[in-house]
């Protein structure tokens, strides 16, 4: 199959690249200075000299709480201009099957857990992250608006919870909190700090799944596409709290000092935990182990290629 991967230089696209099944397939995936996602001419023109047989859309402006807070405005339009370029394009050019990665941030601040996928547009975002989340939400809206024009034409969304892992961002300006808690963790240590500091009362809930299992779903949907709802939601089903993850961090990093608590810091929604019954009538869920996953993102930091 050939196949179009955006976002193959990110976390996501890359392991993707590395799962097994990608060496019985024709992939290309250009990054942003061989092809400029927000150019919407660009993107034509690529598209209409190699249309491929399905587009994985994994390509975004991607930051934890402080990113987000910082650049509203980059966050929403970067992803919206990524998003409507490419999706419109490849209508345009008939290409008829496209994997849009949508998030978890999609889902309204104070909806019930876990999050079902009718719940999107049925309240109020995060603040701390409304860009990103709006420009999530409208190319999600985009791709279900193209397949109910032009039914032959299937655009549908993964809606993946937190991620982290292999090829992850660890800076403090762009982490999200797992690779965040692994970075600090490791300086306490090796620095010989008594103390780590987490933001807020450690007590919301996060739900983080391994990257190489996300990448697991995503080459099960191209192989299954016909069969892949429009809209699905890929998690794992269970959460921890904050306090948890450092906890469990602290173990596999080998940190033994203690813990304080900045309670003026923001801690977004107190809990975000997506439902995963329609992955499971789908006939796919996660297979890595919290701690086994920390495991290995933890060796790939030491290691230092995305420090």
């Amino acid at each position: 199959m050939r196949i179009l991967l955006t976002g193959g230089r990110g976390m996501v696209g890359r392991n993707f690249l590395d799962h097994p099944k990608a060496r019985g397939h024709d992939i290309q995936a250009p990054g942003s200075a061989e092809l400029d996602l927000r150019d919407a001419a660009a993107v034509r023109s690529w598209l209409a000299a190699s249309p491929p047989d399905i587009i994985i859309h994994a390509a975004g402006r991607v930051g934890g709480i402080q990113a987000n807070l910082r650049e509203p405005v980059a966050f929403l339009v970067d992803n919206l201009d990524i998003g409507r370029n490419l999706v419109l394009a490849a209508r345009e050019y008939g290409v008829k099957a496209l994997l849009n990665l949508g998030s978890s941030c999609m889902y309204p601040r104070n909806g019930t857990n876990p999050l079902h996928e009718e719940l999107i547009l049925q309240g109020e975002l995060e603040p701390t992250n409304e860009g990103y989340a709006l420009a999530k939400i409208t190319v999600a809206k985009l791709c279900e608006y193209i397949t109910r024009e032009t039914p032959d034409y299937q655009y549908k969304t993964l809606i993946p919870c937190n991620i982290y892992g292999r090829h992850d961002k660890f800076s403090p300006d762009s982490a999200h909190m797992l690779p965040s808690i692994i970075r600090k963790l490791h300086e306490a240590k090796t620095s010989g700090r008594t103390e780590v500091e987490i933001w807020g009362s450690g007590e919301a809930r996060r739900e983080f799944m391994y990257a190489g299992d996300l990448a697991d779903c995503m080459w099960r949907a191209v192989e299954q596409f016909e069969s892949l709802p429009p809209l699905m939601n890929v998690g794992l089903g269970r959460d921890w709290t904050v306090n948890e993850y450092y906890a469990i961090a602290a173990r596999v990093i080998g940190y033994s000092g203690r813990f304080t608590h900045d309670l003026t810091k923001p801690v977004g929604m107190l809990q975000k935990l997506v439902s995963i019954e329609r992955s499971a009538r789908w006939g796919w869920c996660a297979k890595t182990p919290l701690e086994k996953g920390i495991e290995i993102t933890y060796d790939h930091y030491l290691k230092g290629p995305d420090r």
